[in-house]
């Protein structure tokens, strides 16, 4: 069997896209990955390839779903910005109107704007245990008693884990129903889009198998266990790799969507056609715009690295958050090098999710050339 052997198609137009997929097989590593690009919610490119499992030579197939880790953040936050602009729920109430508990310590004040903008300061929850991460009561009953680590407001620091966990338990206060199914009928389902938070039996059959790289998050949590960093992942198992049936079963709504990367494209394509041309959509254009606007450009906490955040949303900063020509281009990578977002200009969504992992905290060097040979095939095209 080929174990390189890529299928889908490109576009007219878009056949360097193709290449540069190639060429991330025979010369950047890659094991097995999918890259789509869709404009004005159509698809444009949609490519798959390689093994969805190393060890058994599984190939990866037109269904193959694959943890693409904090990209869920982005696609979260389209769900919280869909129920604000319905007016089920305010960014700049305080959380306790409809989470009284969440009051404690000091937190009467904290609002979901601050939360998405992660200047809440609750990037940990203190007096978990290992392997507690998994149990959404136990997380989102301990974040609702913590004391915040800096001042509200104050500090920019990411809510790696955390961010999920309280806007997932905001959205199930307002509406009375879990994250999981709440983004399944609210936002995925009715647009046709394979991407899912905690994943049944039979969905996992088609996960592909990631390949954690030395120096992904686990490995700099589990080696500085006291950091700001290992504080914020102390409550994973210690022995998880992202293919445990709990890591993949959980609600845990900033790092565990699994998908397609079909789907994330033509998510981040159809949100961005809505203000790029007036196309239909999911969320209010107001809305939307409140959310992809600039908060914060700068150094963040946590990580000493600089970008630009919206709410819930990176936006566009090259080189470590690339996202093409347009500095208005919002969504979200995930750790290990999966990129998703959509430019509100041209109205292009993308998405690459691979199940090798990069080991640094940047989008690494199988994204990027993605990225630039998508824009330039539009261009061209144009």
């Amino acid at each position: 069997m080929n174990e390189n052997r890529i299928d889908g198609f490109c576009a007219p137009g878009f056949e360097p896209v193709k290449k540069v997929f190639e060429a991330n097989f025979s010369q950047r590593g890659e094991v097995g990955a999918a890259v789509a690009i869709a404009v004005r919610g159509e698809p444009v490119v949609d490519l798959w390839g390689g093994l969805a499992d190393a060890q058994s030579s599984r190939p990866w197939e037109r269904d193959t779903l694959v943890c693409m880790m904090s990209v869920a953040k982005g696609v979260i936050a389209l769900l919280v910005h869909r129920l604000a602009g319905l007016g089920v729920i305010h960014l700049d109430e305080p959380i306790t109107r409809c989470w009284p508990e969440f009051g404690a310590g000091g937190k009467a004040h904290i609002t979901l704007r601050q939360v998405l903008a992660h200047v809440a300061g609750l990037p940990y929850a203190d007096n978990l245990p290992r392997g507690s991460l998994y149990d959404w009561e136990r997380v989102t009953t301990a974040l609702a008693a913590q004391t915040p680590a800096f001042v509200p407001g104050a500090v920019r620091c990411y809510h790696s884990a955390t961010m999920g966990f309280i806007a997932g338990e905001v959205l199930r206060r307002a509406t009375g129903v879990p994250i999981n199914e709440l983004l399944q009928s609210e936002l995925c389902g009715p647009m046709g889009v394979d991407f899912r938070i905690g994943l049944t039996l039979a969905e996992q059959s088609r996960c592909a198998t990631m390949i954690p790289s030395p120096g992904n998050i686990l490995d700099i949590a589990r080696s500085r266990p006291d950091s700001l960093f290992g504080r914020m992942w102390y409550p994973i198992a210690d022995d998880e790799d992202f293919n445990s049936r709990a890591w993949r079963s959980s609600l845990i709504p900033s790092a565990n969507g699994h998908g397609t990367a079909r789907g994330v494209a033509r998510l981040y394509s159809t949100v961005a056609s809505e203000l790029a041309f007036g196309d239909p959509g999911p969320v209010e254009p107001g809305a939307l715009r409140t959310g992809i606007a600039e908060q914060w450009a700068g150094r963040e906490h946590s990580t000493g690295m600089f970008w630009r955040q919206g709410l819930g949303f990176f936006l566009n900063w090259p080189p470590t958050r690339p996202m093409g020509p347009n500095p208005a281009t919002f969504g979200h990578s995930g750790a290990g090098g999966a990129q998703g977002f959509g430019d509100p200009d041209s109205g292009l969504g993308f998405c690459y999710a691979p199940n090798r992992m990069h080991s640094g905290i940047d989008i690494g060097p199988r994204a990027t050339p993605l990225i630039e040979a998508a824009f330039d095939c539009l261009i061209r095209s144009s």
